[in-house]
């Protein structure tokens, strides 16, 4: 508001800009009034921004991998590529804070290509060397998943990475999944017919989703860690995790849970059925 927000046209419907993309990441039907916080806000994400665009085209982003066991043979049956950002002018940034960003951007097309391709050039490396093929998990965007190209962007990797696709996992989130049912069923069944396996990532999160979840074509569940943490404690956790996993055994999916830190969390898992695991 003039003139506490600024004195000048520009600077008034510049400040007005931030205050309304403000309230749209509040959801729908609220207002903003402009403040000295959402402008520094605003400015550290448009750092975050040039500097993310900057690290596709550097050596600044590398994808670490970390196995999924079988608990039942101690045995790697997969892993799945995390991607990690290693600013060279802002130090190490989580991706709790650049993935959002790339979303709300677009940065995440590229950027989601950049992982898929070289998470598959890298376990085909492995493969070429001799070591036991295992599949390798790649987590999706909702924005990729839903661009056009996204199929088409996936066979073009495979043909040039040469992985077979039997040894590529795709992991999407349950609030992709329950965003456009009919789509989302005809774009996962073109992927399986291909050979990729699907796995939902972070289960649990959208409990409310689990009566819709045998219409998909999926290979995998994979149980949030929030669920996990505290099982051998957490009456309600436990109920969950039990759930969970008879169910997915009885749609005779493969469940894994993620985030394990104690022998006894183990334990319980292995008891209920959950022999895989991730964390």
């Amino acid at each position: 508001m003039y003139p506490t927000d600024g004195d000048h046209p520009d600077v008034l419907i510049k400040n007005a800009d931030i205050a309304m993309y403000s309230s749209k990441e509040s959801g729908r039907n609220a207002y903003s009034f402009f403040t000295q916080e959402m402008n520094d806000d605003y400015q550290k994400k448009m750092v975050l921004e040039k500097a993310l665009r900057k690290a596709l085209h550097s050596n600044e982003l590398k994808i670490v991998y970390q196995p999924k066991m079988d608990i039942e043979t101690n045995s790697i049956i997969g892993m799945e590529a995390l991607l990690r950002w290693e600013s060279s002018e802002l130090v190490m940034i989580s991706p709790a804070e650049f993935i959002p960003l790339a979303e709300e951007t677009g940065i995440i097309l590229p950027l989601g290509e950049w992982v898929l391709k070289s998470a598959c050039l890298q376990n085909k490396i492995w493969q070429d060397m001799g070591y036991t093929p295992i599949p390798v998990s790649v987590n999706i965007s909702m924005r990729q998943f839903y661009d056009g190209n996204f199929v088409e962007s996936i066979i073009n990797i495979l043909k040039e990475t040469k992985l077979d696709a039997q040894y590529l996992d795709l992991e999407i989130t349950e609030s992709i999944s329950m965003a456009n049912i009919d789509s989302v069923i005809s774009t996962l069944n073109e992927l399986r017919v291909m050979g990729i396996s699907i796995s939902i990532d972070d289960f649990g999160t959208g409990y409310s989703s689990l009566s819709y979840l045998k219409k998909f074509p999926i290979n995998n569940l994979k149980i949030d860690r929030s669920f996990v943490r505290d099982i051998t404690s957490n009456s309600e956790n436990r109920s969950i995790v039990k759930t969970i996993i008879s169910m997915a055994n009885n749609l005779n999916l493969d469940v894994i849970a993620e985030g394990i830190e104690t022998e006894e969390e183990l334990k319980f898992l292995k008891a209920n059925g959950c022999i895989i695991v991730q964390g």
